[in-house]
């Protein structure tokens, strides 16, 4: 699956799924814009790629502001097209729900579902014009099953996954492919910072009886984005060591 000659823009790409997925399309022969909030992670992981060889530059990103995301498109649009956007930013925190502020809830459906929303808003403008483009978005099967002491998570998840589905029956006849990626439990630091026993209690669960790694949901990404999934859009593909089967 190469991806020469495209520019792919990853937001959550500092560390994670996200970077493990800046990685694969870097290694395809993508020039990788990697987005993030933490500028000093982000700039550090695209220096590595570029000491490697590969083309790789870092811009700041905070998904969860519209100023921040307006501004951001404009920099890296004028830079020139953009032909694949992988919305991997995520954020949250297992907490009981009645244990939830409000406060929480906003940041979480602002980062989970608002900031997706925004960055295909503008980005898929310009993929329209040029009849082309592909986009990503990586949700979480808590977003397909729900998902115990993760409810609001899981509500914005499940919104990023329909979201999907609305704007690809929207963007088909502009030959855009818009597709969702949905991790189960993946070694991130999100995960590792749960619990043991909720970890333990996800292994049991998972007929493979593994986490996931950042590489294996990276590389359903890469399918999404490259050539070979031209026909695909609309879909949702889990990456969970079988743990959801829906």
């Amino acid at each position: 699956m190469k991806l020469d000659g495209k520019t792919v823009v990853v937001t959550g790409a500092a560390s994670g799924i996200g970077l493990a997925t800046a990685q694969a399309m870097a290694a395809a022969g993508a020039s990788v814009v990697l987005a993030d909030l933490s500028a000093e992670k982000g700039s550090a992981e695209a220096e590595r790629l570029r000491a490697e060889g590969f083309d790789a530059r870092f811009e700041a990103v905070d998904v969860a502001s519209a100023a921040s995301v307006t501004d951001f498109a404009g920099r890296v649009l004028g830079h020139g097209e953009v032909h694949v956007l992988v919305n991997g930013a995520g954020w949250g925190k297992a907490q009981p729900f009645m244990e939830n502020e409000p406060e929480f809830w906003d940041r979480v459906v602002a980062i989970n579902l608002m900031g997706p929303i925004r960055l295909a808003r503008a980005f898929v403008g310009p993929m329209m014009e040029r009849r082309a483009g592909k986009i990503v978005n990586v949700a979480s099967d808590a977003g397909r099953v729900g998902s115990s002491g993760e409810t609001v998570y899981s509500g914005a998840k499940g919104g990023l996954i329909s979201f999907t589905k609305g704007l690809a029956r929207e963007t088909a006849r502009f030959s855009i492919n818009v597709n969702c990626v949905c991790p189960g439990p993946t070694e991130t630091p999100m995960l590792m910072a749960l619990p043991e026993r909720h970890r333990e209690a996800f292994i049991r669960a998972i007929p493979m009886r593994r986490f996931g790694q950042p590489s294996d949901v990276a590389d359903a990404i890469l399918f999404l984005a490259s050539g070979r999934s031209d026909y695909i859009t609309g879909q949702v593909l889990s990456v969970s060591g079988g743990l959801t089967m829906a």
